[in-house]
């Protein structure tokens, strides 16, 4: 008796429920939350995340420092929200006072993971042989998901345009993942990467792009931004996101699992429902911070 079908329906009833509620919440803080709501609630997130990405070291025999490495993270988004502040900061008692308060770079986080690193490992009783792997998957943690996804702090905190131009990248994505879905479904032929992730097409990724861009398009008559800017923006932001899935699913063929978690049902875990943006939330932050932000200032 084939239970395919029934499978399936059963495993989409909790993913459509899942984004019932998480996407109006998602919407409702970005646009409405200040951001320093936006830091805090990116940086639970990241947390999470970060946490089932030790998790999957831990399958390979990888100890993380979980404690220290989750603090900093809240460190990371602490910095990030200030830097957005002193960023949009407007008069001149808000510029000096921005001129004589200390600024807290993320160089200095580094600095402080680096350093509290190194009292741990002086002061641990571990094994030394654990010593390289926990530092390495602790620091891999750090750098490839809560320092790029600590970006859409930044992104929200730009100043009038914050929450439309975070809402943008997580419509880029999220129109992106559902167009290369249904094409892959549709009419895919051609494997993109079969050992990452068998069900990815090159025509998927060609429908996430043009998803993307018609993104573009649509908030190009809503934002105060050149249409040409837009369409750049979604563009990298798409081929960004895209690489970030497959980097997700390098660690996960890597541990040997399928998802990141199960903390979401129909989803399965935060890490696989925020690897587009980790990457495509730097990419649109750096290109609006370089090419348009800085131009138009």
């Amino acid at each position: 008796m084939n239970t395919q079908p029934s499978t399936a329906k059963s495993g989409t009833l909790p993913r459509v429920l899942t984004s019932a509620i998480l996407i109006p919440a998602v919407w409702a803080a970005v646009w409405w939350g200040p951001n320093w709501l936006v830091a805090a609630l990116s940086a639970a997130v990241a947390i999470i995340a970060l946490l089932e990405f030790f998790a999957m070291g831990e399958r390979l025999g990888f100890h993380p420092y979980r404690a220290w490495t989750s603090l900093l993270v809240i460190i990371v988004f602490a910095q990030q929200w200030s830097a957005a502040q002193q960023a949009s900061a407007t008069g001149l008692r808000d510029l000096f006072d921005r001129a004589r308060s200390p600024h807290i770079t993320l160089e200095l986080v580094l600095f402080l993971f680096i350093m509290g690193v190194a009292v741990i490992v002086l002061g641990s009783r571990r094994a030394l042989a654990e010593v390289f792997p926990s530092v390495a998957v602790s620091s891999a943690g750090l750098l490839a998901v809560v320092l790029p996804f600590s970006t859409v702090v930044r992104l929200h905190g730009v100043d009038k345009i914050g929450p439309q131009l975070l809402f943008f990248t997580l419509v880029l994505v999220w129109v992106g993942d559902t167009a290369a879905y249904f094409a892959g479904r549709s009419f895919g032929r051609m494997k993109m990467a079969v050992q990452l992730s068998p069900n990815k097409t090159w025509e998927g990724a060609a429908a996430n792009l043009f998803g993307a861009l018609l993104v573009g398009v649509i908030f190009g008559y809503w934002m105060d931004v050149p249409q040409y800017q837009m369409l750049a923006m979604a563009a990298l932001g798409s081929i960004a996101g895209q690489t970030g899935d497959l980097f997700e699913s390098a660690f996960k063929r890597s541990a040997g699992v399928k998802d990141s978690g199960s903390i979401l049902p129909g989803h399965g875990g935060m890490l696989d429902r925020i690897d587009a943006l980790i990457l495509a939330a730097p990419t649109v932050w750096y290109y609006f911070d370089w090419f348009v932000m800085r131009r138009n200032g």
